[in-house]
């Protein structure tokens, strides 16, 4: 009974484990579209430190976080890996949870990050205001500005914005424009 107990202690944990990888890789790869996932920079490890609540603002600032990333990093290196992490995980966890041991602390920080990804809280939304809409309108458009548009509002392209020039031969506001050989035809 002792040993069943145990693997799924030793199973839960590596459950647990392959969580703090994923979030781990999730983060690595946020805001990066060359990123691999893994490897950490600065900003994301920062990010992941906001987001899972590891800083709280009274034990553990984003001053510490940065310190922690800086010592636990290689020294002529940006990024950290996920062995890395881990360190600097285990650095900050009596820091955060002061009232617990050192395992229970590492235990408590590890479910804070556990199968978390980065939120987009914040994120610039499309303004979406009168004015907005009123200054996009294009059929109140005046002069040279409303020969860019359509009726639709559509634009142009290069024949709203240059003068095209026909090779016709005749002005260019001419309204008989081809009617010249109709005539000569009809004189003969």
């Amino acid at each position: 009974m002792e040993s069943c107990r145990f693997d799924f202690a030793i199973m839960a944990e590596s459950a647990d484990m392959e969580q703090l990888l994923m979030s781990f890789k999730k983060f690595a790869i946020h805001g990066d579209t060359k990123a691999t996932g893994k490897e950490l920079n600065g900003k994301n490890w920062a990010k992941l430190c906001k987001d899972c609540k590891i800083i709280d603002g009274k034990n553990v600032t984003a001053t510490d976080v940065d310190i922690v990333f800086s010592k636990v990093k290689q020294k002529t290196s940006r990024v950290v890996t996920y062995e890395e992490f881990q360190r600097a995980l285990e650095d900050l966890a009596p820091k955060r949870f002061k009232g617990q041991s050192k395992e229970e602390a590492l235990e408590s920080i590890y479910k804070l990050v556990e199968g978390r990804e980065p939120t987009n809280v914040g994120v610039t939304k499309m303004a979406k205001a009168k004015a907005v809409d009123r200054l996009t309108d294009a059929s109140r458009y005046t002069g040279s500005h409303k020969e860019r548009f359509d009726d639709s509002g559509k634009g142009k392209g290069r024949e709203g914005r240059e003068e095209i020039v026909e090779k016709t031969g005749y002005v260019g506001a001419y309204k008989n424009a081809g009617t010249y050989d109709g005539k000569m035809k009809t004189e003969k």
